[in-house]
């Protein structure tokens, strides 16, 4: 899937220097991950074989998003409540039975759960990026991927002498762009114009990588 990232850049013409910024939300974290070593770029899963519809559909809020925010009005106003989205979410995918497949689920899940990098890649990749150009965000009430793994991740991007960003943010799940919205959006956009008032020696010619836990 990294490579896949790889090859539409290249084909968009988007290979500038420092033109990119990477955001990766869960899986699309370890993509990001992934594109550090790529060319010098320049969850577990919880349910296989679920008993019933409705025990999917509970399991999908309850572990990707907080209990008083799917409680919360819809935003857009178009359901009862933001629980309700979801459920609508997850059932208009289901019914698309060319875009997700039983066989694309498995390998999903496959992916992520089996994604490995180890403290001396993370080490590379920090060096190569710049540890001021990454930011490592986790929901303190995610049960998607848990805190202590985004603390892990922080941890071994960082060195003593210097940290990568990092942001603990309380009272919200798996899916910060959703529960957090316009906290995330200023967040990343304050971010991004820091990391590009930085002198290009802080890391060699790999792109901003933003990696969500």
């Amino acid at each position: 899937m990294a490579k896949d990232v790889v090859e539409l850049l290249d084909h968009i013409e988007w290979t500038g220097k420092r033109q990119l910024h990477i955001v990766g939300l869960s899986m699309g974290g370890m993509i990001a991950q992934e594109l550090g070593f790529i060319e010098n770029l320049r969850n577990r899963i919880n349910l296989f074989i679920p008993r019933n519809l409705d025990r999917q559909l509970e399991m999908v809020k309850h572990n990707m998003f907080t209990p008083s925010w799917l409680l919360l009005p819809d935003g857009e106003g178009k359901f009862p409540t933001n629980g309700d989205r979801v459920a609508a979410q997850d059932l208009r995918k289901r019914m698309d039975h060319e875009a997700f497949t039983r066989k694309g689920f498995i390998l999903q899940a496959i992916a992520a759960g089996w994604h490995h990098k180890s403290k001396e890649q993370l080490h590379e990749l920090a060096d190569n990026v710049g540890r001021k150009r990454i930011l490592v965000m986790h929901g303190d009430q995610d049960r998607m991927i848990t805190p202590p793994h985004g603390k892990v991740l922080r941890d071994e991007l960082s060195t003593e002498q210097e940290e990568v960003q990092w942001k603990f943010v309380e009272e919200k799940g798996h899916v910060l762009p959703w529960e957090w919205r316009g906290g995330f959006t200023e967040m990343m956009e304050e971010f991004w114009g820091k990391t590009e008032g930085l002198d290009d020696h802080d890391g060699e010619e790999q792109p901003l990588a933003v990696s969500e836990s």
